[in-house]
């Protein structure tokens, strides 16, 4: 198995995540992939009751891995304890101009800068729809690349109304670099548009489904503040923390291309934002059993896992992890 990956990798690296991603679908219809991965994901230790769902353990997929929800029971089967998908927009976008992934392999990082590619979310719910997945499914929402103002706000009524029936929670995905002025939905007046129509959705449908939002760990602590404030009054179930960094600081080389970097450079920066929000939260006593905070950026090993954790984690995902430590990361992290 080391050597096949070794292998794909060798492969441009979209070509060989959609290869190495195909590769598992493969081995999950002939019966072997729970054969070649297989181990208890379910100890006690590791199971958990959040959000008012029964998580099998807490290690999970970050979106941005599977971003149309095509490789869902895979993911599960590798055991994972839950898989969020997309980011989906509400139609299908090409994305930004490849080359648009690069490896940095000695520092175990991706930049990338792929601007929300996927199919769409109406080829999404045709993935997800009326099935039973071994994991909680979370769906990651984001609007077009194209659309500013309203019509952005509108993009998230879009897709949250689509999937709300079909997912175990939604995340609002505010924080991806790729995106143009995405990032500018951080300031309150622009979240609350958001967050009054995905509450008014809540409402009409009366699903109470748990909504949380994905933020950037480049914010200064100001803007930090004023999101936590805002918890309650948003009805936010949780916050992911975090997305990628375009701080090029943490690599510590020249020359570097445009783009959000995740892996190893990023899990000082994004354990620094964790412990600060859960310590502001904890002061603040807001912390309560309903709301989560998931630790994500630099996650390889059992020992970043636990970091996480100390840092206030109550769920962790992982992204550039799975690429380069292969399909048997969780079972190196979770036994």
């Amino acid at each position: 198995m080391k050597h096949l990956l070794n292998l794909i990798r060798k492969l441009p690296p979209e070509t060989s995540h959609k290869v190495g991603l195909n590769g598992l679908k493969g081995l999950n219809k002939i019966g072997l992939l729970e054969k070649m991965f297989d181990f208890d994901s379910t100890r006690e230790q590791h199971k958990a009751t959040l959000l008012n769902l029964d998580f099998k353990n807490r290690l999970g997929i970050a979106a941005g891995l599977d971003k149309n929800a095509e490789y869902v029971d895979e993911l599960s089967k590798l055991g994972f304890g839950f898989v969020e998908v997309g980011t989906v927009t509400p139609r299908p976008q090409f994305g930004n101009k490849k080359p648009r992934v690069h490896r940095f392999q000695s520092q175990n990082a991706v930049i990338n800068s792929l601007g929300f590619n996927n199919k769409g979310i109406d080829f999404m719910v045709n993935q997800i729809r009326d099935k039973k997945f071994d994991c909680i499914l979370g769906v990651n929402i984001g609007p077009n690349k194209g659309s500013r103002g309203q019509q952005r706000i509108d993009d998230y009524s879009e897709c949250f109304s689509k999937v709300i029936e079909h997912t175990d929670y939604v995340t609002i995905n505010i924080s991806s670099p790729n995106t143009p002025e995405l990032r500018d939905l951080h300031e309150i007046s622009e979240l609350e548009k958001v967050f009054n129509e995905i509450n008014r959705i809540k409402k009409d449908k009366q699903i109470n489904i748990p909504v949380l939002l994905k933020i950037s760990p480049d914010e200064d602590e100001k803007t930090l503040d004023l999101i936590l404030d805002n918890i309650k009054s948003f009805d936010i179930s949780g916050l992911i923390v975090s997305n990628t960094t375009i701080d090029k600081s943490v690599m510590k080389l020249n020359g570097l291309p445009d783009g959000g970097i995740s892996g190893k450079p990023l899990f000082k920066k994004s354990n620094k934002t964790l412990k600060y929000i859960s310590k502001f939260l904890n002061k603040q006593s807001q912390k309560q059993d309903n709301f989560v905070l998931i630790g994500v950026g630099g996650v390889f090993t059992k020992k970043d896992f636990d970091e996480k954790t100390e840092n206030g984690a109550d769920l962790v995902q992982l992204y550039t992890g799975f690429i380069y430590e292969g399909p048997a990361v969780a079972r190196n992290i979770l036994s």
